[in-house]
């Protein structure tokens, strides 16, 4: 008798198999990394997700500078443990640590292809777990699933949210097992997995599966209080799983409290027509959700409502369930319900993996019954094509290649189908082959088609970063040759390659990119003339002297602009090092030099932190390309852009002390600025408040002291009143001289723990060159840590002159928490597990006696 285990794993191995081929050969198709010239790397697995994996190389191969709970190489020190579980919680993710380090594209690579076939596996168990039959058939449906439109479009360029589309199958086996009241430990555990691997997925697809399950218990013909009890089972395991990742979840939920707050988005749904177009193959918008399935998988869905093998019930159940959550993709307080009451800022739609595998489930449900017949059938076929006629109004549906793949989908997936009918009748192995070998090479087919459109259509609609390369390798070089840290900061260099450059090549700079971007840290770099993407949530390194000495940065790259993003040309640029004479990373300042607050100068504010006037800020003329003054505005005189009438640049000029530094702050400026003959400033920012550009160093004043200032706007933009600031850079050195004399003799650097040295009788403030984020801890000598104080956004620790040492320690806000939820939630697992153990001790029957006079009991199987 053949084991109820082999075809599960058949089916597995099937939709695993299927899943890598298309997948690599869409990527083929298309030309994308690794198996073409076109980078894969576009919006934020460049910027974020890739930097990331390559930290946690770092980390594994200890190479990091920090630990599991600091990332001291961005944002001049960051929360790590909320991005360790926003992005590289996954079990996959540690797979990075077998590659090379240079090859950390292929990596993450590999562990995108690795998680979406473990999806399609996954779901092909669950679908031989809720009802019996063909091996083959959900192999094909999980591999549906695992290729469906949200994967390929949206998914495979945001690996950790693949690990929702591999929890959403598994959770659902969970439901199964609650149901039968089995393996209980065992589904903790997978709940437990599920939310670490990735929380946010996690709770969409925790949702998914408590709709799944409560369909399973109306469904089946237990009693009332088996149903109840099933469910309390079900309830049970969800909320010790979500326990036991408390530790890792509370850390992220109080990360995201002290973040730096994006955009408020209203919610708006898609047109009827964009959410039919969504199901056929080959179709992509951003903005809309990516229902594709296979249009073999979408038959079957809409032939289970009239297939009269079916029973009634679960015709009407899971075609409720599909429409039901369908609708729920439409109004705003169900979209609000599917991402945790936030709506987010980039694609809309991140729930929607869950409705694919539904879709799938209806689908095995209409094809384990038996094949539908012709009549069901041709009422599938005929919804597809009410399908496609209202979806050809829609604009993403207006291309021949997508209406070409729909019609050979769907001659492959009916003809399939009717000759599986045809076969169940007789003549099994000729028709039953020839039917797989049709609805495979549909399948195949359109799911590469629909994975090479999606990644070449990318390209118009993000931005992208080219993979690790020689620009790179140097980078790093270089970085590592001139590192010094804790004496000093090395950072990677204004002109980035991807948004956390500090991540990817080395060093310990200003560059952070991170949902968790905490909200002190993007203030205070704002205030000090920073620039930044992600309306504040990416920020940039800032090239200037005086913010190079408050943060202990000794050196600094200078590399050409990336040729890949092709921004600004590189005019024969290289790559160089400068370095500064720095204060160390902890300095003592008078005791009220932190009761003034920032202002709307960052000239001032500089000072400020600094603790020393060294600017001299002028009046400056603003002209136009007409050569008059531009209109006034509450962020700044108004810059036009440029006209092919124009014959003159604007200006600005002003009167700065000869030989000073000169800077310009134009943060809503976009295009390029030079004085006289010195270097061009590159400046990027947008009029909507998603982007703004950094202050500038531009050159030397002129023995004159008038300067003149060219600006080449690229569009409309604004100078702000005080747009210039002149450096006196002997008053600088001079300034970090006295804080290199007052500050710290030693300071060392291990994980969450900083130790600073003190010259004798310091006394006033120790200033750590480091944003205060909550969770900071710190003491002098011997004295019992509390919280830290601030000095301008940094951390401060108040001395009294008899202490020679700070010592600093930083504890994610909620990890207590999260630690004492977790052990009560594993303590109650453990007695709950020894209860279980004692109750079938107790109930199991007695050993046979060896003795002859014993006779052996009889099984009484008579009626009540």
């Amino acid at each position: 008798m053949t084991s109820p285990a082999r075809p599960t794993r058949a089916a597995a191995l099937l939709a695993a198999a299927i899943t890598v081929t298309a997948f690599c050969a869409a990527d083929a198709l298309a030309r994308s990394y690794p198996f073409g010239p076109r980078t894969r790397s576009v919006n934020d697995l460049g910027n974020q997700y890739v930097p990331f994996h390559a930290h946690l190389w770092d980390l594994l191969h200890g190479r990091a500078d920090g630990g599991l709970l600091v990332n001291w190489q961005s944002g001049y020190g960051a929360s790590f443990l909320p991005d360790l579980g926003t992005y590289v919680s996954s079990p996959f993710a540690p797979l990075v640590a077998v590659f090379p380090r240079d090859e950390i594209d292929l990596a993450v690579y590999v562990i995108t292809v690795l998680k979406t076939a473990s999806a399609g596996a996954a779901m092909a168990c669950l679908l031989l777990a809720l009802r019996p039959g063909r091996w083959w058939a959900a192999g094909l449906l999980g591999a549906s699933y695992a290729l469906c439109g949200w994967s390929v479009a949206v998914a495979s360029y945001n690996p950790m949210w693949l690990d929702g589309l591999v929890a959403l199958p598994l959770l659902c086996l969970v439901g199964e097992w609650t149901l039968r009241g089995r393996r209980p430990l065992l589904g903790v555990l997978v709940v437990a997995l599920a939310w670490i691997a990735n929380f946010y997925t996690a709770y969409m697809a925790t949702l998914g599966a408590g709709l799944v399950l409560l369909l399973r218990l109306w469904l089946s013909d237990l009693t009332v209080r088996r149903r109840l009890l099933a469910a309390g089972r079900a309830v049970a395991t969800v909320a010790l799983g979500v326990g036991l990742a408390a530790p890792l979840v509370a850390v992220v939920y109080f990360g995201t409290k002290h973040a730096h707050p994006g955009r408020v988005v209203d919610f708006a749904p898609v047109p009827t027509e964009d959410l039919l177009a969504r199901l056929l193959p080959t179709t992509y918008t951003f903005g809309s959700p990516a229902l594709y399935v296979g249009t073999a998988a979408l038959l079957l869905a809409l032939a289970l409502p009239f297939h009269r093998a079916v029973p009634r019930r679960v015709r009407a159940g899971w075609t409720l369930l599909v429409v039901v959550v369908t609708l729920s993709f439409q109004w705003g307080p169900t979209h609000l319900l599917w991402h945790a009451f936030a709506t987010p800022q980039g694609s809309p739609y991140r729930q929607t993996f869950v409705l694919c595998a539904l879709l799938v489930i209806a689908a095995w449900h209409a094809l384990s019954y038996g094949p539908p017949d012709l009549r069901a059938l041709g009422a599938a076929g005929g919804l597809l094509a009410v399908i496609a006629t209202v979806a050809g109004r829609s604009p993403i549906a207006q291309h021949t290649v997508t209406w070409a793949v729909l019609l050979l989908a769907v001659v492959g997936a009916l003809g399939g189908l009717a000759l599986l009918c045809r076969a169940d009748g007789g003549q099994r192995t000729v028709l039953a082959g020839l039917a797989v070998a049709l609805l495979l090479g549909g399948q195949f087919g359109e799911a590469v088609a629909t994975s090479a459109a999606a990644t070449r259509l990318r390209y118009g609609h993000l931005d992208d970063y080219a993979p690790w390369g020689a620009r790179q390798q140097r980078q790093a070089e270089v970085i590592a040759q001139a590192d010094g840290w804790p004496r000093y900061r090395t950072d990677p260099g204004r002109d980035q390659t991807v948004a956390n450059d500090p991540l990817l090549v080395g060093g310990q700079g200003a560059q952070y990119y991170s949902s968790l971007t905490s909200d002190v840290l993007s203030r205070t770099l704002t205030a000090l003339g920073g620039g930044w993407t992600s309306r504040g949530r990416s920020l940039q390194s800032l090239d200037n002297a005086v913010t190079d000495v408050a943060f202990s940065v000794g050196a600094r790259v200078h590399s050409p602009p990336d040729p890949h993003q092709n921004w600004f040309p590189q005019n024969g640029e290289r790559l160089t090092v400068t370095r500064q004479d720095v204060p160390p990373l902890v300095t003592v300042r008078p005791s009220g030099a932190s009761r003034a607050s920032f202002g709307p100068s960052p000239y001032r504010n500089q000072e400020l932190l600094l603790g020393t006037r060294v600017y001299t800020v002028p009046r400056i003329t603003v002209r136009t390309s007409t050569g008059k003054p531009p209109s006034g505005g509450a962020t700044g005189l108004l810059i036009g852009a440029p006209t092919p009438a124009s014959t003159r640049k604007p200006t600005i000029t002003a009167q700065c002390p000869p030989g000073d530094e000169v800077y310009l702050w134009a943060p809503h400026f976009n295009g390029a600025a030079r004085l006289d003959d010195g270097p061009t400033g590159r400046f990027r920012s947008d009029g909507d408040g998603k982007k703004i550009a950094a202050m500038q160093r531009l050159g030397a004043v002129p023995p004159s002291g008038r300067l003149r200032i060219e600006l080449a706007p690229d569009r409309a933009g604004r100078v702000p009143e005080g747009a210039v600031g002149c450096l006196d850079t002997d008053r600088l050195h001079t300034a970090a001289e006295r804080l290199k004399a007052t500050g710290a003799t030693r300071v060392s650097v291990s994980g969450a723990t900083l130790r600073a040295e003190l010259p004798a009788g310091s006394t006033g403030i120790a200033v750590v060159a480091a944003p205060r984020i909550a969770g900071w801890r710190c003491a002098t000598g011997d004295a019992t840590a509390v919280p830290a104080t601030e000095y301008h956004g940094l951390i401060a620790v108040p001395l009294d002159g008899s202490s020679t040492s700070v010592t600093c320690t930083f504890h994610p806000p909620g990890l207590r928490l999260g630690m004492t939820v977790g052990g009560a939630s594993l303590l109650t697992l453990i007695l709950l597990g020894a209860a279980a153990a004692v109750r079938r001790r107790r109930l199991a029957p007695p050993p046979a006696s060896q003795s002859t006079t014993t006779r052996p009991r009889e099984r009484v199987t008579g009626a009540r």
